[in-house]
């Protein structure tokens, strides 16, 4: 159960342009900002954020997404590992390929790039100072310095967004639940402590 309960969307029409936003991105709007909404600069500015971020560069789009994936089981957040299955399908990702990601390093699904990304997603978020050269190394010879800033940008995001998920034990909504239950369940996804009260 959510330590913070989220706002009612109904009782912030100023907010509806931003959450319109989320509605055609994402098919829903997660209980995050609706909790956010309490400050609605921090939620304005954290949305222009992430509009930029995910919008902007040359990393693939559907690479994306899965960084957040590895950067959000690496730090233990369920609610962003959720999400961000089902944003990864919205961008176009395999679903076979979104089931693999446990095992990048060895599926046939991901290629040497997607691997040097993905490792650095991983290594970075438990441990940013356990981030050497040779991540830079292996990332160069597949990516420019702009999209490892890209990359960078999407693990340093869902470190707030991790940080911010499992502190307020933020409820999970149904559709990414159902969609983590059903691609990466066979792994053992669990939502943890982002469970929805009955």
């Amino acid at each position: 159960m959510a330590n913070m309960q989220p706002l009612r969307r109904e009782d912030h029409p100023e907010l509806e342009e931003l959450f319109r936003l989320y509605d055609e991105s994402m098919t829903f709007v997660p209980n995050s900002l609706f909790t956010m909404a309490r400050r609605p600069e921090i939620l304005r500015a954290f949305s222009e954020l992430i509009t930029q971020i995910w919008r902007t560069g040359t990393v693939p789009v559907g690479l994306k997404p899965l960084i957040a994936i590895v950067a959000s089981t690496a730090a233990g957040c369920r609610y962003c590992q959720a999400h961000e299955t089902v944003d990864a399908k919205l961008r176009g990702v395999d679903q076979a390929k979104i089931a693999e990601i446990w095992n990048f390093e060895r599926s046939p699904l991901y290629d040497d790039a997607e691997r040097a990304a993905l490792r650095f997603a991983r290594d970075a978020s438990v441990v940013p100072n356990a981030v050497t050269p040779q991540h830079f190394e292996d990332l160069r010879e597949h990516w420019d310095e702009g999209e490892i800033v890209e990359m960078l940008a999407v693990i340093g995001l869902f470190g707030f967004l991790n940080r911010w998920n499992d502190s307020m034990a933020t409820d999970l909504e149904d559709i990414p639940d159902a969609f983590a239950g059903s691609t990466i369940g066979t792994h053992g996804w669990e939502p943890g402590k982002h469970r929805t009260a009955p």
